[in-house]
């Protein structure tokens, strides 16, 4: 089985994407003290489920990602675009309505306005 690694530059962009949310997943997925702290966030407990709900956060992500990575459909690219971008817009929903207007929200913001505009750009066939 050969990998497969796009040469047309909308897709290539699509690709990229999708290894940047899978090496944030794997972050979340083997370092979840890490990735918890890189986002502001603090057990108070340090109870083994927390992490665990990082970890599996991190999978899903990690995973989501590498079916996209795995495959090279327009319906995954699709899948992984469509979940950052509505994650992007839980995250605007909550700078508006949780007072948690911060440099930190806006950069994780744009981080994933980018994470969603990668694969929806080729799908939709804006590159």
């Amino acid at each position: 089985m050969e990998f497969y690694v796009p040469t047309e530059t909308g897709e290539l962009l699509a690709f990229c994407g999708a290894l940047m949310a899978g090496l944030l997943g794997l972050v979340g997925l083997f370092a979840p003290r890490l990735s918890l702290k890189a986002l502001g966030l603090q057990l108070c407990d340090h109870s083994a489920e927390g992490y665990a709900a990082a970890r599996s956060l991190g999978g899903f992500h990690a995973g989501l990602a590498l079916a996209a990575v795995m495959v090279a459909q327009d319906w995954a690219y699709l899948a992984l675009g469509s979940a950052f971008a509505l994650a992007a817009f839980g995250r605007i929903l909550s700078l508006m309505s949780d007072a948690s207007f911060s440099l930190k929200n806006l950069a994780l913001l744009a981080i994933q306005v980018v994470l969603a505009a990668l694969p929806l750009a080729y799908v939709f066939g804006f590159v």
